[in-house]
């Protein structure tokens, strides 16, 4: 988990920082673009319904799919069903094994 997270920790500070300057600037270029995207949809991937948790091993396939660009194209109503494609695509023994090799 803590490799997976590690840099989706960075990208949502660096998000957050330009996020802040951008709302006053209309003039952006596609990499700061990328990056509010990405952080946008980094921001949404956590979110789950109230009273049902996500499996963490579930948890970490769906954020290592968002740091990785998985997620990128996906409109951000959209999330929760690319999560749900993604989840469905993943064998879920390749999930358990997250678990016991520690993430």
């Amino acid at each position: 988990m803590k490799q997976v997270c590690g840099s989706s920790k960075l990208e949502l500070a660096q998000y957050r920082e330009v996020a802040a300057f951008a709302q006053f600037g209309s003039d952006l270029d596609a990499a700061t673009q990328a990056l509010l995207n990405r952080g946008a949809r980094l921001t949404e991937v956590p979110k789950q319904p109230q009273y049902e948790p996500l499996p963490i091993e579930k948890q970490i396939v769906v954020i290592y799919a968002a740091v990785n660009g998985f997620c990128d194209r996906m409109p951000l109503d959209r999330i929760s069903q690319c999560e749900k494609a993604i989840l469905s695509t993943i064998n879920p023994e390749l999930q358990k094994s997250f678990l016991e090799k520690g993430g």
